[in-house]
C-alpha cells in the first residue's frame, strides 16, 4: 500500500463537498482549527506548571524517608 494519491484525495474531498456543501465547509474547518488551538494550549500549559500532585509526593517521601534515617544512627 502506497498511501493516498491524489485520485484519492480528489475524490474525497468531492464527498466532503457533496456532504457539508461548499458554504459549510470553512465554518467546519474554523471549528476543527479552533479545537486544535486550545488542546495545544491546554497541553503547553499543563506542561508549564507543575502539578500540585508532584509536590505532594516528594514531600510525603520526605517525611516518610526521614524517620528511617534517624532509626539507623
Amino acid at each position: 500500500m502506497t498511501g493516498l494519491g491524489v485520485w484519492e484525495i480528489l475524490l474525497i474531498v468531492m464527498i466532503v463537498v457533496f456532504f457539508f456543501g461548499a458554504k459549510r465547509i470553512p465554518v467546519i474547518g474554523r471549528g476543527i482549527g479552533e479545537g486544535i488551538r486550545n488542546f495545544k494550549g491546554a497541553l503547553k500549559e499543563s506542561d508549564d506548571s507543575p502539578g500540585d500532585s508532584t509536590l505532594e509526593e516528594s514531600s510525603s517521601q520526605r517525611t516518610l524517608s526521614e524517620p528511617a534515617d534517624q532509626d539507623r544512627s
